[in-house]
């Protein structure tokens, strides 16, 4: 059998099942890669919200890493939630070192509303992180709060894309325009240009991990040596038919279904 490529998430954890490293893993098997995770911080929360939040000491995180890189090598990583200037400096020779794509979901506030970062880690990501990355994924209230302007047109994502990538240095950036009226159109950004997906919305409150979920797909595709557009252009498939067709799981903001892609494409993953 051949050796299956491997994805690592870094990032907090989620109970139920809906986000965070538990959620990237569900898309990473979806997608047919074999998934690893580390997890900076222990988060309660559910579909109606996030009850507490314990982050772990910087040894831990530490240990974790090491206890992957020691053994084997991704061909992906994305991180999610990193809570602290401490955590991101850690994590950064770890994403130097593996010279292999990477993906950041700047998580910042939790589909709740709850905050799970604050300006100074904004800031910190912004100096750390993002420079090196392969893909950011922000949707429009996470991109605000990263370049500092208010986004409401097409002009203003334009504008914002052009930040990411002259300013912040990140090779690509999709702004997920899922908070704008009309369509969800997600717009990509790279040194070749822009990259449109126009979607439908779907009449559901269960979205629940959406943004884990589209750059965990994202991270398993680039594993497989996909380019970025290629990456994206399955991610946003997937991330529609997962919002589709979801498991309606909870009292609340429910999660999206992360089998929904490979059931309704017949994928048979060796």
């Amino acid at each position: 059998m051949k050796k299956p490529n491997i994805a690592l998430t870094i990032a907090g954890t989620d109970p139920t099942g809906g986000a965070g490293i538990m959620a990237d893993l569900k898309s990473f098997h979806a997608s047919g890669v074999y998934g690893m995770a580390v997890a900076t911080s222990i988060v309660s929360q559910n579909s109606l919200g996030v009850q507490d939040v314990y982050h772990l000491p910087i040894e831990v995180l530490e240990s974790q890493l090491n206890s992957v890189f020691e053994d084997e090598s991704p061909q992906a990583i994305k991180t999610g939630m990193i809570a602290s200037e401490e955590m991101m400096k850690m994590i950064k020779p770890y994403i130097l070192q593996s010279n292999v794509p990477y993906v950041i979901d700047p998580v910042m506030v939790a589909k709740s509303g709850d905050a799970l970062m604050d300006d100074e880690g904004k800031q910190k990501l912004i100096e750390t992180l993002l420079p090196i990355a392969t893909v950011v994924t922000p949707n429009i209230p996470e991109a605000e709060d990263i370049t500092g302007f208010n986004i409401e047109t097409v002009d203003d994502i334009n504008r914002a894309g052009a930040f990411f990538i002259n300013e912040v240095g990140s090779e690509g950036v999709v702004i997920k325009g899922g908070h704008l009226e009309g369509d969800a159109i997600d717009y990509l950004f790279t040194n070749k240009g822009v990259t449109t997906w126009n979607s439908e919305r779907f009449d559901t409150k269960h979205t629940h991990g959406t943004g884990c979920t589209f750059s965990a797909v994202i991270t398993a595709e680039l594993a497989k040596g996909h380019t970025i557009e290629e990456a994206v252009n399955t991610a946003k498939r997937f991330i529609s038919l997962a919002i589709q067709h979801t498991p309606e799981i909870g009292k609340g903001r429910g999660p999206v279904n992360h089998f929904a892609y490979q059931k309704i494409e017949g994928l048979d993953y060796e």
